[in-house]
């Protein structure tokens, strides 16, 4: 075939394109059929070039054997037969012809798979690519309907979700992968992680027990805790505690300043429902020693009032300010409000803002103080005492991290919303739509892609993972060999 020619099948597929529009202007058809057959067919021509292209590259023999060298020495290669393999890419179904190498009790290895770097699966790596896109933004069904809808070919559901588990296999090498980015830190930034966790409602084991009707405080369906994590930096953000005051009870009639300030930059999230709380955190550390392994800024971790979490975090960043966040502070206040006032009244809400407000100010100790007394002095029984004493108890064993005075003052971040926002979009978004329930190895393999994906990081991260997977599927050799 000279430079330039057209492969004889993409030809007749041009020809027949053009015979055929040339027909549909005397047929009547809208301008929207004759587009979606237009584009049918030019992804049919598409596929005839694409055939033609890998009929000519021949059938990858590259001599009488192939060495492949081993742990327990080199490995030579000489029985030669020609096998068939079909691949699924994003303008239909191609086959090719190739040549295996193999030996007695050996696979064959194809030197021109290597060549062509293909997959192991039989969708193309550009389709998986795309594939994958789709199924962390919507459910897998409406993943293959959009994908077949965009290119006509049409994926199993199963086959979708089991290429998503292959593609997160690569998350922890990626990342621990990555080089740091201190660079990017500008002088005074201050480094914050913050960590929460988030249920995901799973599928029920094998042989559970079905109910009639469920008991009351039965819930529809188990949960399991996974723990997720947010990494950024920011410039300092210097607030007094009556601006807080005044943003957190803005109403129409008070409306909050409206103030520019600076946006978390290079953030990343991140979850996992299968790592330990541990290692999870130990993660998050290396995080953030990667972005700034000198310790020249300021580091932040912002953490519920989860005291196991919060052990495991002081025992992992020993020296680093830990505040809590100061919207749990506030649900908190929020329950013992409405323990003495009616939910919307104006009583608990002045309740809640004059504690907030000393909070704020570094009198969280005088707000205890009061919460104890007000059990004693009004003679509290019941549900009322036992919510005022176990909101002053949460109080009083979160004091050391609620500094916020100070933390306002040096213009750090005082509540998690970046890891708040992270359980929304991350976990709350795709995993508890309407009758969702997930197995392990699924949601954990949909939480590593989905935070590639939220984190900005799918198409570098798509890169890594195609070599990674060449290696995998092909030893150095040959692809040094096919290489040459």
């Amino acid at each position: 075939m000279g430079a330039g020619q057209q492969p004889r099948p993409a030809l007749e597929a041009l020809c027949e394109l053009e015979a055929w529009l040339a027909r549909s202007s005397g047929e009547g058809l809208g301008f929207d059929e004759i587009e979606r057959e237009s584009e049918r067919r030019g992804r049919e021509l598409a596929c005839r070039a694409l055939q033609a292209h890998l009929d000519a590259m021949g059938d990858g023999d590259i001599g009488e054997a192939i060495v492949v060298q081993e742990e327990a020495g080199p490995v030579r290669l000489a029985y030669k037969r020609l096998h068939a393999r079909s691949l699924v890419t994003l303008v239909g179904q191609v086959t090719m012809n190739r040549l295996g190498y193999g030996a007695p009790g050996r696979e064959s290895l194809h030197p021109l798979d290597a060549s062509l770097r293909l997959p192991g699966r039989c969708y193309s790596y550009e389709l998986q690519r795309r594939l994958v896109r789709l199924a962390v933004c919507g459910p897998f069904d409406e993943a293959v309907a959009t994908l077949a809808d965009l290119t006509g070919v049409e994926v199993p559901k199963r086959s979708a979700e089991q290429v998503l588990i292959d593609t997160a296999v690569d998350f922890e090498a990626f990342y621990q992968g990555r080089s740091g980015c201190a660079g990017d830190l500008e002088e005074a930034d201050v480094l914050v992680g913050a960590i929460d966790c988030k249920g995901i409602p799973m599928v029920k084991p094998e042989g559970a027990e079905r109910v009639v009707r469920r008991k009351k405080g039965d819930k529809a369906n188990k949960k399991k805790m996974a723990t997720v994590a947010a990494v950024f930096s920011q410039p300092p953000r210097v607030r007094t505690p009556q601006q807080v005051l005044d943003s957190l009870f803005a109403t129409a009639d008070t409306p909050p300043q409206k103030e520019r300030h600076p946006r978390p930059a290079d953030k990343r999230v991140w979850a996992s429902l299968v790592s330990g709380k541990d290692s999870f955190i130990s993660d998050v550390r290396a995080e953030m020693d990667r972005r700034d392994p000198d310790r020249s800024h300021t580091w932040v971790m912002v953490t519920d009032g989860e005291r196991a979490l919060q052990r495991r975090v002081a025992a992992n960043f020993e020296g680093v300010t830990l505040v809590l966040d100061f919207l749990h502070v506030t649900e908190k206040l929020w329950r013992a409000a409405h323990a003495l006032h009616p939910e919307g009244s104006p009583e608990a809400t002045a309740f809640v803002r004059e504690r907030a407000g000393r909070i704020l100010n570094g009198q969280a100790s005088q707000v205890v103080k009061g919460l104890r007394q007000i059990v004693t002095k009004r003679r509290l029984t019941g549900n009322k005492a036992k919510t005022l004493r176990s909101v002053a108890d949460y109080l009083y064993s979160n004091r050391t991290r609620m500094a916020y005075h100070t933390y306002l003052a040096n213009g750090w971040p005082i509540a998690s919303g970046a890891v708040e926002g992270a359980c929304k979009t991350l976990v709350r978004d795709r995993f508890e739509r309407s009758g969702m329930r997930w197995c392990p190895d699924g949601a954990e393999a949909m939480l590593k892609m989905r935070a590639v994906y939220l984190s900005g990081d799918l198409d570098e991260y798509w890169t890594a993972h195609v070599q990674l997977d060449q290696q995998r599927l092909y030893p150095k050799s040959v692809r040094q060999l096919v290489a040459k």
